[in-house]
């Protein structure tokens, strides 16, 4: 048939090719405009799409008579094709990152109106610079707003009193001290490293010497580990860093978390060096206080004006800040133990005419107000209610002096937020309005503390442990129990608030119950510690950018180390592996059994999906095995990054076993802004905070 007596379907089919076509090359030029020139690492990446795209060219022209074709040519599908093809040209040159513009990087606005900038190449630690790229933006921006809303110092009026603090002698000291008096067996093998596989035993309060390379390092508390914190220090200050932590006084001590406990308890500071390149400071208990309230679930030290006062609440319902002379203003020869400390304040529920400490239960968790002044502290309880208490009221109905000089505060705000016992709770970084609590309800909840009838958002999806709030973020980073989880979704997931609508975004599974998990702003970074004795890290994507789209989330995370339970005896014949004796006795299983650390090397990323770590923690994420019939000696409490500029690439972490582990993540670090530090040195110099000086008397 003859172009004059084509048919109307044939002409049909032709105008459609055109138009197809047509959109191909307007496509293609817009593209040509917007992206920047390709890369000259790899020239015959590019020719090879281009060779795809002609043989599909000439598939058509070919095909083009073909009736069958055109009965099921449908343009619609063809023109998703298209943007799939486009989609892995793009992959094939580089991974395009869902970030805001950095530093001069070229912009592609998709017909969605999302902006992504296309960071392309290798950084020098080994990770692409789309993973890399939101970190040098979070550390500028953390950077600039601490100078907004940090102080040099604050609280001048509770410098600790000399005469509030009395040393213990042995027998005084011993109720408090942890029952262990040596560690359990303990060998650490590092990538890349031969370590000969070195047992270590450890007596309490004591550590190895940092590793000459890795300059990681391991210490001794006594027990499980379930509080700590890093006490924090003045941008720009070349200063000790110090860890807050408590320990139980026995392996196998467990509590209740209905009613109340009361019982000897002890705080531990320890001082870990200025953890400075070069510097082999080791490890060392500056010194310990007694207490009498039962143990402690939570401990915070106030953000800003250094060396400030630290926080702990307690089993029988208080909660007390303590004053804490900084260790180089003590005299050597105070010795560690002291107790008879004279608490600053105690905050309780209830009022000065009603209400008792235990009418709410245990407190399990705290946080305190992020800007300065600091001024406001909140606290979860056991029976759902969040008590938030102002620490500079002069008022009458809520401040209560006492002879002794110490302070009873009372709440100027409570408020009913969960149905169960309150497990974490967040203040917002960037607005002290918002604060995100969860509970034993299953519940997360975001509340603005000017409308607290009902919450922003309410989210009810599993039984959550700990949320982390990193500060660029509209939302909340979540480590959950296993128990609620559906297959193959336990573990830690990024929840946006509701302001922006995204969906939940998967940073990593987990087989077992995530216990602790910390953020970074300086590095964009979570950690989160398991039950099944690994560390792992995860650096976040810009997650101000819905995060629906980012590709291939298993690159961003990476063990720091793994522990695991190792039977001391050669294994059984016959049997493949060694045989653990399934008991919950600490006195049996460390008798038997001793705990392996497995350190990945954290210096440098470069061909990381092949080296051994990441291939062992993705065969552990799917095919992880629960021992839950024995003690997990090697399962992970608590994990806390350094909030501090100076040492923000550190990583400290302790569990059951009671062996506190130091990590640097060097290759991390590296990419945080060098000129960051050297400026807010020159800063402190010119504004110096107030100077570290004894005890007054």
């Amino acid at each position: 048939m003859d172009a004059a007596g084509a048919s109307p379907l044939t002409v049909w089919c032709c105008l459609c090719r055109r138009a197809l076509l047509y959109l191909q090359e307007l496509a293609e030029e817009l593209t040509s405009v917007c992206q920047p020139p390709a890369p000259t690492e790899d020239p015959q990446e590019p020719q090879r799409v281009q060779r795809k795209r002609r043989r599909k060219k000439e598939e058509e022209d070919a095909n083009s008579d073909d009736p069958t074709q055109d009965a099921d040519f449908v343009p619609s599908k063809d023109v998703l094709l298209q943007a799939e093809e486009e989609e892995e040209s793009d992959a094939a040159l580089s991974e395009e990152s869902e970030l805001e513009p950095l530093r001069g990087h070229s912009v592609r606005t998709s017909s969605g109106g999302r902006s992504k900038p296309l960071c392309r190449g290798v950084a020098p630690n080994g990770f692409h610079n789309s993973i890399m790229a939101p970190v040098e933006k979070c550390s500028s921006l953390t950077c600039s707003l601490r100078e907004q809303v940090h102080s040099q110092w604050e609280f001048p009026d509770w410098i600790p009193l000399a005469h509030n603090w009395t040393c213990l002698s042995e027998s005084e000291a011993a109720p408090y001290l942890p029952v262990e008096e040596k560690s359990p067996l303990f060998s650490i093998q590092r990538e890349g490293l031969e370590d000969g596989g070195a047992l270590y035993r450890l007596n309490r309060f004591s550590s190895l010497q940092p590793h000459e390379e890795r300059r990681d390092t391991a210490f001794f508390v006594g027990g499980p580990i379930w509080a700590m914190e890093w006490c924090p220090t003045p941008e720009g200050a070349a200063a000790t860093q110090y860890v807050a932590l408590y320990c139980h006084r026995t392996m196998e001590e467990t509590h209740s978390v209905v009613g109340l406990h009361q019982g000897p308890a002890l705080l531990q500071l320890w001082g870990l060096g200025t953890l400075q390149e070069g510097s082999a400071d080791r490890a060392g208990l500056a010194y310990a206080i007694a207490a009498d309230h039962g143990c402690v679930w939570d401990m915070k030290f106030c953000p800003s004006g250094a060396w400030e006062p630290p926080t702990p609440p307690y089993l029988d319902g208080s909660v007390v800040l303590y004053a804490l002379p900084h260790p180089g203003a003590l005299q050597s020869s105070l010795v560690v133990l002291l107790e008879g400390v004279q608490h600053t304040t105690t905050l309780q529920v209830g009022s000065i005419q009603a209400g008792s400490a235990n009418e709410c239960g245990q407190c399990f968790s705290l946080s305190w107000m992020p800007s300065r002044p600091h001024q406001h502290l909140a606290a979860g309880f056991y029976d759902g209610t969040v008590a938030i208490w102002n620490l500079l009221t002069a008022s009458p109905l809520q401040r209560v002096s006492h002879a002794d000089g110490s302070l009873q505060l009372y709440p100027f705000q409570c408020f009913l937020a969960h149905d169960h016992a309150v497990r974490s709770i967040e203040w917002c970084k960037a607005n002290s309005n918002f604060l995100v609590t969860v509970g034993n309800d299953r519940k997360i909840k975001f509340w603005d503390l000017r409308r607290l009838y009902e919450p922003i958002n309410s989210i009810k999806r599993f039984l959550s442990t700990e949320v982390a709030w990193l500060l660029p973020y509209n939302g909340v980073t979540v480590a959950q129990d296993n128990c609620y989880a559906s297959y193959g979704l336990c573990g830690i997931h990024y929840i946006d608030a509701g302001y922006l609508g995204y969906k939940a975004y998967f940073v990593a599974p987990r087989k077992g119950t995530v216990w602790s998990i910390s953020g970074s702003d300086w590095l964009n970074t979570v950690a989160a510690g398991d039950i099944t004795g690994e560390l792992v890290a995860a650096v976040l994507p810009d997650l101000a950018v819905n995060p629906l789209n980012v590709k291939r989330s298993s690159d961003r995370r990476f063990p720091v180390y793994k522990a695991d339970l190792l039977p001391c005896s050669p294994a059984v014949p016959g049997n493949s592996e060694p045989v653990l004796p399934r008991t919950r006795r600490y006195s049996e299983m460390v008798a038997t059994a001793y705990v392996r650390f497995r350190d990945t090397d954290l210096r440098s990323f470069k061909n990381f999906p092949s080296r051994e770590p990441m291939r062992r923690m993705h065969k552990q994420e799917g095919k992880a095995e629960l021992s839950l019939d024995r003690l997990q000696l090697e399962a992970l409490h608590k994990v806390r990054f350094s909030p501090n500029l100076e040492a923000c690439g550190w990583l400290v972490s302790g569990g059951q076993a009671g062996i506190v582990r130091l990590h640097c993540l060097a290759g991390l670090a590296a990419a945080v802004d060098p000129q960051l530090l050297p400026q807010s040195r020159a800063h402190y110099s010119s504004h110096p905070g107030p100077p570290v000086s004894p005890p007054s008397e």
